[in-house]
Protein backbone atom coordinates (compact mmCIF):
# COMPACT_ATOMS: atom_id res chain seq x y z
CA UNK A 1 0.00 0.00 0.00
CA UNK A 2 2.98 2.32 0.44
CA UNK A 3 3.64 5.14 -2.04
CA UNK A 4 2.01 8.23 -0.74
CA UNK A 5 -1.64 9.00 -1.39
CA UNK A 6 -4.45 10.19 0.82
CA UNK A 7 -6.01 7.09 2.33
CA UNK A 8 -9.64 6.13 2.04
CA UNK A 9 -11.45 4.75 5.09
CA UNK A 10 -11.20 1.30 3.51
CA UNK A 11 -7.43 1.57 3.09
CA UNK A 12 -6.94 2.84 6.63
CA UNK A 13 -8.98 -0.10 7.91
CA UNK A 14 -6.90 -2.56 5.91
CA UNK A 15 -3.66 -1.08 7.25
CA UNK A 16 -4.61 -1.39 10.92
CA UNK A 17 -5.86 -4.95 10.42
CA UNK A 18 -2.24 -5.93 9.87
CA UNK A 19 -0.92 -4.48 13.15
CA UNK A 20 0.20 -7.55 15.11
CA UNK A 21 -1.79 -8.52 18.17
CA UNK A 22 -4.42 -5.79 18.11
CA UNK A 23 -7.51 -6.76 16.09
CA UNK A 24 -8.38 -10.37 15.38
CA UNK A 25 -8.19 -11.38 11.74
CA UNK A 26 -11.97 -11.86 11.56
CA UNK A 27 -12.78 -8.56 13.31
CA UNK A 28 -15.62 -6.55 11.79
CA UNK A 29 -14.14 -3.08 11.68
CA UNK A 30 -15.86 0.26 11.21
CA UNK A 31 -13.94 3.38 10.22
CA UNK A 32 -14.79 7.10 10.35
CA UNK A 33 -12.64 10.05 9.32
CA UNK A 34 -12.90 12.43 12.29
CA UNK A 35 -10.15 14.96 11.65
CA UNK A 36 -11.19 18.51 12.51
CA UNK A 37 -7.73 20.07 12.57
CA UNK A 38 -5.82 22.02 9.95
CA UNK A 39 -3.21 19.56 8.72
CA UNK A 40 -4.24 15.90 8.79
CA UNK A 41 -6.70 13.08 8.18
CA UNK A 42 -7.67 11.19 11.35
CA UNK A 43 -9.36 7.79 11.16
CA UNK A 44 -11.19 6.24 14.12
CA UNK A 45 -11.40 2.48 13.63
CA UNK A 46 -13.45 0.26 15.93
CA UNK A 47 -14.29 -3.42 16.30
CA UNK A 48 -18.04 -3.48 16.92
CA UNK A 49 -17.86 -6.83 18.69
CA UNK A 50 -14.90 -6.37 21.04
CA UNK A 51 -15.19 -2.57 21.47
CA UNK A 52 -11.46 -2.30 20.77
CA UNK A 53 -10.53 0.83 18.84
CA UNK A 54 -7.53 2.59 17.38
CA UNK A 55 -6.57 5.91 15.78
CA UNK A 56 -4.75 6.26 12.44
CA UNK A 57 -3.45 9.74 11.60
CA UNK A 58 -2.19 10.65 8.13
CA UNK A 59 -0.45 13.89 7.28
CA UNK A 60 -1.56 15.76 4.17
CA UNK A 61 1.00 17.47 1.92
CA UNK A 62 -0.66 20.87 2.46
CA UNK A 63 -2.56 22.90 5.06
CA UNK A 64 -6.07 21.42 4.96
CA UNK A 65 -7.93 24.65 5.73
CA UNK A 66 -6.07 26.50 2.94
CA UNK A 67 -5.46 23.85 0.31
CA UNK A 68 -2.64 22.91 -2.03
CA UNK A 69 -1.50 26.53 -2.31
CA UNK A 70 0.11 26.08 1.14
CA UNK A 71 2.29 22.94 0.79
CA UNK A 72 3.89 21.15 3.76
CA UNK A 73 6.55 18.47 4.03
CA UNK A 74 5.26 15.00 4.83
CA UNK A 75 8.37 14.40 6.94
CA UNK A 76 6.45 16.10 9.75
CA UNK A 77 4.59 12.78 10.22
CA UNK A 78 7.88 11.03 10.98
CA UNK A 79 8.82 13.86 13.32
CA UNK A 80 5.48 13.59 15.13
CA UNK A 81 5.74 9.81 15.39
CA UNK A 82 9.29 9.90 16.76
CA UNK A 83 8.37 12.69 19.18
CA UNK A 84 5.41 10.64 20.44
CA UNK A 85 7.63 7.61 20.89
CA UNK A 86 10.25 9.60 22.79
CA UNK A 87 7.67 11.37 24.97
CA UNK A 88 5.91 8.07 25.68
CA UNK A 89 9.23 6.51 26.67
CA UNK A 90 9.88 9.38 29.09
CA UNK A 91 6.27 9.76 30.34
CA UNK A 92 4.37 6.55 29.53
CA UNK A 93 1.32 7.50 31.62
CA UNK A 94 0.96 10.90 29.94
CA UNK A 95 1.40 10.16 26.21
CA UNK A 96 -0.49 7.65 24.00
CA UNK A 97 1.42 4.64 22.70
CA UNK A 98 2.37 4.40 19.01
CA UNK A 99 1.13 1.04 17.74
CA UNK A 100 2.25 1.17 14.11
CA UNK A 101 3.41 3.50 11.35
CA UNK A 102 4.32 3.86 7.69
CA UNK A 103 6.62 6.81 7.03
CA UNK A 104 6.09 6.60 3.27
CA UNK A 105 2.35 7.05 3.79
CA UNK A 106 2.99 9.68 6.50
CA UNK A 107 0.79 7.50 8.70
CA UNK A 108 0.91 6.91 12.46
CA UNK A 109 -1.35 4.49 14.31
CA UNK A 110 -1.81 5.06 18.02
CA UNK A 111 -3.80 4.34 21.14
CA UNK A 112 -7.38 5.60 20.98
CA UNK A 113 -8.32 8.26 23.54
CA UNK A 114 -12.04 8.42 22.79
CA UNK A 115 -12.87 7.97 26.46
CA UNK A 116 -11.08 11.26 27.14
CA UNK A 117 -12.24 14.83 26.48
CA UNK A 118 -10.27 17.43 24.54
CA UNK A 119 -9.29 19.83 27.30
CA UNK A 120 -10.41 22.94 25.44
CA UNK A 121 -13.90 21.49 25.12
CA UNK A 122 -13.92 20.48 28.76
CA UNK A 123 -12.89 23.95 29.90
CA UNK A 124 -15.56 25.59 27.76
CA UNK A 125 -18.11 23.27 29.38
CA UNK A 126 -16.98 24.43 32.82
CA UNK A 127 -15.18 21.31 33.97
CA UNK A 128 -12.25 21.37 36.37
CA UNK A 129 -9.27 19.04 36.32
CA UNK A 130 -7.70 18.84 39.78
CA UNK A 131 -4.65 16.83 38.69
CA UNK A 132 -3.93 18.69 35.47
CA UNK A 133 -1.21 21.01 36.80
CA UNK A 134 0.56 18.07 38.44
CA UNK A 135 0.36 15.99 35.27
CA UNK A 136 1.37 18.62 32.73
CA UNK A 137 4.06 19.94 35.08
CA UNK A 138 5.52 16.43 35.22
CA UNK A 139 5.29 16.05 31.44
CA UNK A 140 7.09 19.36 30.91
CA UNK A 141 9.77 18.71 33.53
CA UNK A 142 10.60 15.21 32.32
CA UNK A 143 10.41 15.72 28.55
CA UNK A 144 12.34 18.99 28.64
CA UNK A 145 15.00 17.82 31.10
CA UNK A 146 15.69 14.41 29.55
CA UNK A 147 16.04 15.82 26.02
CA UNK A 148 18.35 18.66 27.08
CA UNK A 149 22.11 18.96 27.58
CA UNK A 150 21.38 18.71 31.29
CA UNK A 151 19.76 15.28 31.17
CA UNK A 152 21.40 13.38 28.31
CA UNK A 153 24.70 12.85 26.58
CA UNK A 154 25.42 16.07 24.74
CA UNK A 155 26.67 14.44 21.56
CA UNK A 156 23.57 12.23 21.44
CA UNK A 157 21.50 15.34 21.90
CA UNK A 158 23.13 16.94 18.87
CA UNK A 159 22.09 13.91 16.82
CA UNK A 160 18.51 14.39 18.04
CA UNK A 161 18.60 18.05 17.04
CA UNK A 162 19.30 16.86 13.49
CA UNK A 163 16.40 14.39 13.53
CA UNK A 164 13.95 17.04 14.66
CA UNK A 165 14.76 19.80 12.21
CA UNK A 166 11.19 20.84 11.28
CA UNK A 167 11.42 23.83 8.93
CA UNK A 168 7.88 23.88 7.52
CA UNK A 169 6.08 23.83 10.83
CA UNK A 170 8.61 26.10 12.53
CA UNK A 171 7.93 28.56 9.71
CA UNK A 172 4.24 28.55 10.67
CA UNK A 173 5.15 29.41 14.26
CA UNK A 174 7.69 32.02 13.24
CA UNK A 175 5.12 33.77 11.04
CA UNK A 176 1.80 33.39 12.84
CA UNK A 177 3.08 33.89 16.39
CA UNK A 178 6.31 35.86 16.21
CA UNK A 179 5.88 38.16 13.21
CA UNK A 180 2.54 38.71 11.48
CA UNK A 181 0.43 39.99 14.41
CA UNK A 182 2.79 42.97 14.54
CA UNK A 183 2.43 44.07 10.92
CA UNK A 184 -0.08 44.02 8.06
CA UNK A 185 -0.49 40.44 6.82
CA UNK A 186 -3.06 38.59 4.74
CA UNK A 187 -2.94 35.83 7.36
CA UNK A 188 -4.18 38.08 10.16
CA UNK A 189 -7.81 37.49 11.03
CA UNK A 190 -9.71 39.69 13.47
CA UNK A 191 -12.91 41.69 13.68
CA UNK A 192 -12.92 45.32 12.54
CA UNK A 193 -14.16 46.29 16.00
CA UNK A 194 -10.66 45.69 17.40
CA UNK A 195 -8.80 47.44 14.59
CA UNK A 196 -7.56 49.93 17.19
CA UNK A 197 -5.88 47.07 19.06
CA UNK A 198 -4.32 45.69 15.87
CA UNK A 199 -3.04 49.14 14.93
CA UNK A 200 -1.51 49.55 18.38
CA UNK A 201 0.32 46.24 17.97
CA UNK A 202 1.66 47.34 14.59
CA UNK A 203 3.10 50.57 15.98
CA UNK A 204 4.27 49.68 19.51
CA UNK A 205 8.05 49.56 19.24
CA UNK A 206 8.50 48.41 22.84
CA UNK A 207 6.44 45.29 22.10
CA UNK A 208 8.29 44.81 18.82
CA UNK A 209 11.61 44.80 20.69
CA UNK A 210 10.46 42.13 23.13
CA UNK A 211 8.98 39.99 20.36
CA UNK A 212 12.21 40.33 18.37
CA UNK A 213 14.16 39.02 21.37
CA UNK A 214 11.72 36.13 21.85
CA UNK A 215 11.81 35.36 18.13
CA UNK A 216 15.60 35.22 18.28
CA UNK A 217 15.34 32.62 21.05
CA UNK A 218 12.87 30.55 19.05
CA UNK A 219 15.13 30.69 16.00
CA UNK A 220 18.43 29.93 17.70
CA UNK A 221 18.13 28.10 21.04
CA UNK A 222 18.18 24.30 20.97
CA UNK A 223 17.56 23.78 24.68
CA UNK A 224 15.26 20.76 24.56
CA UNK A 225 12.90 18.79 22.35
CA UNK A 226 9.65 20.75 22.36
CA UNK A 227 6.15 19.52 21.67
CA UNK A 228 5.88 22.78 19.74
CA UNK A 229 2.10 23.25 19.85
CA UNK A 230 1.10 22.43 23.42
CA UNK A 231 -2.34 24.03 23.65
CA UNK A 232 -5.52 22.73 25.28
CA UNK A 233 -6.64 21.27 21.94
CA UNK A 234 -3.57 18.99 22.03
CA UNK A 235 -4.30 17.65 25.50
CA UNK A 236 -6.86 14.97 26.33
CA UNK A 237 -8.17 14.78 29.89
CA UNK A 238 -10.41 13.02 32.34
CA UNK A 239 -10.90 14.01 35.97
CA UNK A 240 -7.98 11.73 36.89
CA UNK A 241 -5.80 11.46 33.78
CA UNK A 242 -4.00 13.60 31.19
CA UNK A 243 -2.64 12.63 27.76
CA UNK A 244 -0.58 14.85 25.45
CA UNK A 245 -1.07 14.35 21.70
CA UNK A 246 -0.18 15.91 18.32
CA UNK A 247 3.53 16.85 18.60
CA UNK A 248 3.88 17.42 14.85
CA UNK A 249 5.42 20.85 15.53
CA UNK A 250 8.17 19.14 17.58
CA UNK A 251 11.65 20.61 17.24
CA UNK A 252 14.57 21.64 19.44
CA UNK A 253 13.91 25.08 20.91
CA UNK A 254 13.60 27.15 24.10
CA UNK A 255 11.87 25.35 26.97
CA UNK A 256 9.71 28.33 27.84
CA UNK A 257 7.86 28.05 24.54
CA UNK A 258 6.06 24.84 25.58
CA UNK A 259 5.38 25.97 29.14
CA UNK A 260 4.14 29.34 27.92
CA UNK A 261 1.77 27.69 25.44
CA UNK A 262 -0.03 25.79 28.21
CA UNK A 263 -0.31 28.88 30.40
CA UNK A 264 -1.51 31.03 27.48
CA UNK A 265 -4.40 28.69 26.72
CA UNK A 266 -5.55 28.70 30.34
CA UNK A 267 -5.46 32.50 30.25
CA UNK A 268 -7.48 32.61 27.02
CA UNK A 269 -10.17 30.57 28.72
CA UNK A 270 -9.90 32.94 31.69
CA UNK A 271 -10.59 35.92 29.42
CA UNK A 272 -13.55 34.09 27.87
CA UNK A 273 -15.32 33.21 31.12
CA UNK A 274 -18.18 35.75 30.96
CA UNK A 275 -19.22 34.05 27.72
CA UNK A 276 -19.52 30.66 29.39
CA UNK A 277 -20.32 31.20 33.07
CA UNK A 278 -23.37 32.96 34.48
CA UNK A 279 -23.14 35.28 37.45
CA UNK A 280 -20.34 37.53 38.64
CA UNK A 281 -19.43 35.32 41.60
CA UNK A 282 -19.31 32.17 39.47
CA UNK A 283 -17.16 33.91 36.85
CA UNK A 284 -14.74 35.03 39.55
CA UNK A 285 -14.52 31.56 41.07
CA UNK A 286 -13.88 30.02 37.68
CA UNK A 287 -11.22 32.60 36.88
CA UNK A 288 -9.54 32.06 40.23
CA UNK A 289 -9.24 28.35 39.47
CA UNK A 290 -7.85 28.95 35.97
CA UNK A 291 -5.31 31.50 37.18
CA UNK A 292 -4.16 29.32 40.07
CA UNK A 293 -3.89 26.35 37.71
CA UNK A 294 -1.73 28.39 35.31
CA UNK A 295 0.56 29.36 38.18
CA UNK A 296 0.73 25.78 39.41
CA UNK A 297 1.72 24.54 35.94
CA UNK A 298 4.95 26.50 36.33
CA UNK A 299 5.40 25.55 39.99
CA UNK A 300 4.98 21.84 39.28
CA UNK A 301 7.33 22.08 36.31
CA UNK A 302 9.96 23.94 38.34
CA UNK A 303 9.76 21.59 41.31
CA UNK A 304 10.05 18.51 39.09
CA UNK A 305 12.81 20.00 36.97
CA UNK A 306 14.91 20.91 40.01
CA UNK A 307 14.57 17.38 41.40
CA UNK A 308 15.60 15.84 38.08
CA UNK A 309 18.54 18.23 37.87
CA UNK A 310 19.71 17.37 41.39
CA UNK A 311 19.42 13.61 40.78
CA UNK A 312 20.29 13.13 37.11
CA UNK A 313 22.24 16.08 35.68
CA UNK A 314 24.93 14.80 33.29
CA UNK A 315 26.98 17.99 32.98
CA UNK A 316 29.54 18.52 35.76
CA UNK A 317 29.60 22.30 35.24
CA UNK A 318 25.82 22.44 35.65
CA UNK A 319 26.34 21.49 39.31
CA UNK A 320 28.00 24.86 39.96
CA UNK A 321 26.15 26.60 42.83
CA UNK A 322 23.80 29.30 41.54
CA UNK A 323 23.62 28.02 37.97
CA UNK A 324 20.33 26.14 38.44
CA UNK A 325 18.62 29.24 39.83
CA UNK A 326 19.82 31.45 36.96
CA UNK A 327 18.85 28.82 34.39
CA UNK A 328 15.29 28.54 35.71
CA UNK A 329 14.90 32.30 36.01
CA UNK A 330 15.69 32.50 32.29
CA UNK A 331 13.15 29.77 31.53
CA UNK A 332 10.51 31.57 33.61
CA UNK A 333 11.03 34.81 31.72
CA UNK A 334 10.87 33.00 28.39
CA UNK A 335 7.70 31.26 29.55
CA UNK A 336 5.98 34.56 30.33
CA UNK A 337 7.07 36.18 27.08
CA UNK A 338 6.03 33.28 24.87
CA UNK A 339 2.72 32.98 26.75
CA UNK A 340 2.02 36.61 25.87
CA UNK A 341 2.85 36.01 22.21
CA UNK A 342 0.58 32.97 22.08
CA UNK A 343 -2.33 34.92 23.59
CA UNK A 344 -1.92 37.79 21.11
CA UNK A 345 -1.65 35.43 18.15
CA UNK A 346 -4.94 33.69 19.00
CA UNK A 347 -6.78 37.03 18.76
CA UNK A 348 -5.05 38.72 15.82
CA UNK A 349 -3.54 35.97 13.66
CA UNK A 350 -4.84 32.96 11.78
CA UNK A 351 -6.53 30.12 13.70
CA UNK A 352 -8.27 31.34 16.86
CA UNK A 353 -9.53 29.41 19.91
CA UNK A 354 -13.10 28.22 20.36
CA UNK A 355 -13.02 29.51 23.96
CA UNK A 356 -13.42 33.03 22.59
CA UNK A 357 -14.46 32.60 18.96
CA UNK A 358 -17.68 30.73 19.75
CA UNK A 359 -18.99 33.18 22.36
CA UNK A 360 -22.47 34.05 21.12
CA UNK A 361 -22.81 37.58 22.51
CA UNK A 362 -20.76 40.01 20.35
CA UNK A 363 -20.16 42.46 23.21
CA UNK A 364 -18.91 39.71 25.55
CA UNK A 365 -16.72 38.30 22.78
CA UNK A 366 -15.16 41.70 22.11
CA UNK A 367 -14.53 42.23 25.82
CA UNK A 368 -12.86 38.82 26.02
CA UNK A 369 -10.62 39.65 23.05
CA UNK A 370 -9.65 43.00 24.51
CA UNK A 371 -8.87 41.50 27.90
CA UNK A 372 -6.80 38.75 26.27
CA UNK A 373 -4.83 41.33 24.29
CA UNK A 374 -4.25 43.42 27.41
CA UNK A 375 -2.92 40.35 29.22
CA UNK A 376 -0.82 39.24 26.25
CA UNK A 377 0.78 42.64 25.72
CA UNK A 378 1.65 43.00 29.40
CA UNK A 379 3.24 39.55 29.53
CA UNK A 380 5.36 40.35 26.49
CA UNK A 381 6.41 43.75 27.81
CA UNK A 382 7.28 42.51 31.29
CA UNK A 383 8.78 39.10 30.58
CA UNK A 384 12.38 40.14 31.30
CA UNK A 385 11.37 41.65 34.65
CA UNK A 386 9.79 38.50 36.05
CA UNK A 387 11.35 36.80 39.05
CA UNK A 388 8.41 34.78 40.40
CA UNK A 389 5.46 33.06 38.73
CA UNK A 390 3.25 34.58 41.44
CA UNK A 391 3.75 37.94 39.69
CA UNK A 392 1.52 36.49 36.96
CA UNK A 393 -1.44 36.71 39.33
CA UNK A 394 -0.89 40.44 39.85
CA UNK A 395 -0.66 41.05 36.10
CA UNK A 396 -3.87 39.18 35.32
CA UNK A 397 -5.85 40.66 38.20
CA UNK A 398 -4.72 44.18 37.32
CA UNK A 399 -5.73 43.75 33.69
CA UNK A 400 -9.12 42.31 34.72
CA UNK A 401 -9.77 45.10 37.21
CA UNK A 402 -8.87 47.74 34.62
CA UNK A 403 -11.37 46.29 32.16
CA UNK A 404 -14.08 46.09 34.82
CA UNK A 405 -13.45 49.69 35.81
CA UNK A 406 -13.47 50.81 32.17
CA UNK A 407 -16.77 49.05 31.57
Amino acid sequence: MSQYHALTTEEATEFVKNIPGFFSQDARLECREIGDGNLNLVFHITDSESDKSIIAKQALPYVKIVGESWPLSLDRARIEREALQKEHHICPELVPAVLGYDDELALTVMEDLSSYTIMRKGLIEGNTYPYFADHIGEFLARTLFFTSDLGMNQQDKKELVKRFINPDLCKITEDLILDEPYRFSDNNNYGSYIEDEAEALRTDQAIHLEVALLREKFLTRTEALLHGDLHTGSIFVTAESTKVIDPEFAYYGPMGFDIGAVIANLLLNYAAQPGWTSGETAVQERRDWLLETAIQVWEQFESGFRKLWDQHVTDHMARTPGYQDLYLQKVLQDTIGFAGCKVIRRIISLSHVADIDTIADPAIKEAAERLALSIGKTLVLRNREMHSIRELGDIIQTATAAQTKGA
